[in-house]
């Protein structure tokens, strides 16, 4: 991968990484400035983690974590 490349996902593992943190108050805090159809694309995968095959436990245990988490603000 060139460095370009990885500097643009970079932002991206690190947004994953809080969300799927199990750490609520870390979980919102990346959640909460997202417009509104950002928010809603990652509650959606979040639910599609939960909810399709081939996703280990842990994955799953941690999408339906930062789902708890940020409730209120969907």
């Amino acid at each position: 991968m060139d460095s370009q490349a990885s500097d643009r996902s970079e932002p991206l593992a690190l947004f994953w990484d809080a969300v799927l943190s199990r750490q609520p108050e870390r979980i919102r805090a990346v959640v909460a400035p997202l417009d509104t159809a950002t928010r809603k694309s990652v509650v959606a995968h979040l639910q599609r983690m939960i909810d399709e095959a081939g996703w280990h436990p842990e994955q799953r245990q941690s999408a339906q974590a930062a789902l708890d988490a940020i409730h209120d603000l969907i």
